[in-house]
């Protein structure tokens, strides 16, 4: 998610192109100018400005692998404006390509929507699979079928978890999001990792609360990767090792 330069923006009028009811709330499509944004239940979540960050949350978990891993697997939590996606569909290091997404809508606007331009060869890529589920819950589900069932625990479990659903762990887009950083939905993420898999979860500011929080759940190798914004603090990519 990118918090937008209000210095740009200021003297841009926003047009909705959609507006729809989903069972989390309002979300909003608009265009500004010559750049597209999701608002959801009013709150600003990303646009397509830039997108260095949502790359960076793709690029640094691959780095971060054990080297000579053959085509990692990775999940990437929230399709957004799909520069991860794409970003990670470019790359043909990855293999499995899984993107969660809770909002039909934002979905449907990558489908048959404005927001293909960015998307639609990610989307034709035979390696990636867009999942319509809530992140959370998904996470919690697939990592106990993989436990009850040995012989689907490789189809549940991924190299990376690229996680952008929020602006951050301490600025989540509604309440039950908080789960996700809670002691218990980290040690979800942990589940479905690989040895030595990653986890990457981008934030519109550095939280050194949730860093601590990463190593509390027994993740190692934590750091925090920034990239510097035209206003204001910077993003950051929070990154940790699972388990060997």
């Amino acid at each position: 998610m990118t918090v937008p330069d209000i210095r740009r923006t200021a003297d841009e009028t926003p047009v909705t192109i959609e507006r729809r009811e989903g069972p989390h709330g309002e979300v909003v499509l608009r265009r500004r100018g010559t750049h597209y944004e999701i608002i959801a239940n009013g709150c600003f979540l990303m646009d397509t400005a830039d997108g260095r960050s949502e790359r960076l949350l793709v690029d640094a978990a691959l780095a971060a692998l054990p080297p000579g891993r053959p085509s990692p697997s990775v999940l990437i939590g929230g399709l957004g404006v799909g520069f991860s996606l794409a970003r990670a569909a470019a790359e043909p290091r990855w293999g499995r390509i899984t993107v969660v997404e809770r909002e039909e809508a934002v979905i449907d606007w990558h489908r048959t929507g404005p927001l293909s331009a960015i998307s639609a060869p990610a989307l034709a890529d035979p390696r990636t699979r867009i999942v319509h589920d809530d992140l959370l819950a998904h996470l919690r589900d697939a990592a106990a079928d993989g436990a009850e069932d040995a012989a689907r625990a490789a189809d549940t479990r991924y190299d990376a978890l690229c996680l952008d659903i929020d602006n951050g762990p301490d600025w989540t887009v509604t309440e039950d999001n908080g789960g996700l950083y809670s002691p218990a939905g980290l040690a979800a993420c942990r589940a479905r990792l690989t040895p030595g898999g990653v986890l990457a979860v981008w934030s519109a500011q550095p939280s050194p609360a949730f860093e601590q929080a990463l190593r509390n759940a027994g993740f190692a190798g934590v750091t925090t990767r920034e990239i510097t914004v035209a206003r204001g603090v910077p993003d950051v990519v929070h990154l940790g090792i699972g388990a060997a």
